[in-house]
């Protein structure tokens, strides 16, 4: 192909796809305690009028003020991709899950796991109040959440829970597999609406650090798809070490690859973001 023809093809490309939406700000319309360690914040504006209403689950980075700000300051998209305020004006960035968007109320609602006030996203949720602002982008990641199958696997810890709610709401009536959810203890369990036949297991990790927890990993070998199951597509995402271990079992024991199986680590057990950020592209950048 001639350098011509490969720009035309990228300018093609770049016309037909999908329109890249800047960063929205947004502010807070609504706090709420959905457990002693889920806090949701449900988020309204006039940036959020053309929010795709399909994405429920999916990907969003959230954008936090910095101590000295009242407002983040969000990165811009130019021509060449995102430019970013100067460093000392450059928000925090985090990665969460849509919960849910209302089309009807133009509010997106956003759950914060909370461990205490010295993390910047879990300190900003616990003394967000209405007329609080926040930077969104996104949604991004897979579309649909879950491949099609015959029989489905999903699994993850407290994380996770957001997007398994959004997915769980979703999944038509006729889906049928297991899905684990793995939490501290029986007060961090929420209600989880489903029109599907589903099994829903809750287990309890205790005084158990995250990251040396093989519950999730041990239900999972418990259980086997039946024999009229053809194809079978996994949903994994949490904990570092239980979402790898979790899917290297699920490579070796059905055979599934990155079609079929959603493999991502949110965060690790005794790490913050930043310091997790490059491992966790590795993980997540592995074929399969």
């Amino acid at each position: 192909m001639s350098n011509q023809t490969a720009e035309a093809a990228k300018l093609a490309i770049n016309h037909n796809g999908p329109k890249r939406t800047p960063p929205r700000l947004l502010q807070v319309v609504k706090t709420e305690c959905i457990s002693p360690h889920m806090q949701r914040i449900t988020l309204s504006g006039d940036a959020i009028k053309d929010f795709p209403e399909d994405r429920n689950g999916a990907h969003i980075k959230v954008f936090l003020p910095l101590a000295h700000q009242d407002k983040p300051v969000l990165p811009t998209l130019g021509p060449k991709g995102i430019i970013w305020p100067p460093k000392e004006e450059k928000p925090i960035t985090r990665t969460y899950s849509v919960r849910k968007y209302r089309r009807e109320k133009e509010e997106l609602e956003v759950d914060f796991v909370l461990h205490g006030h010295d993390s910047p996203a879990s300190g900003w949720a616990l003394k967000a109040k209405p007329g609080d602002f926040l930077g969104i982008a996104g949604p991004g990641g897979p579309d649909p959440l879950l491949a099609p199958a015959d029989w489905h696997i999903i699994a993850g810890d407290m994380t996770a829970l957001p997007a398994i709610s959004a997915l769980l709401e979703e999944l038509p009536e006729y889906t049928s597999g297991h899905v684990f959810i793995e939490v501290t203890d029986e007060s961090e369990r929420q209600p989880l609406a489903t029109r599907s036949v589903m099994e829903i297991h809750w287990l309890y990790r205790g005084n158990l650090t995250a990251g040396r927890s093989t519950l999730q990993l041990d239900a999972i070998k418990q259980v086997d798809k039946p024999e009229n199951i053809e194809a079978v597509s996994a949903w994994v995402a949490g904990e570092n070490n239980a979402v790898v271990n979790i899917r290297n079992y699920l490579k070796a024991k059905y055979g599934l690859t990155r079609k079929n199986l959603y493999a991502v680590p949110y965060w690790r057990d005794g790490f913050d973001e930043e310091g997790y950020h490059e491992d966790r592209h590795k993980v997540m950048d592995e074929e399969y």
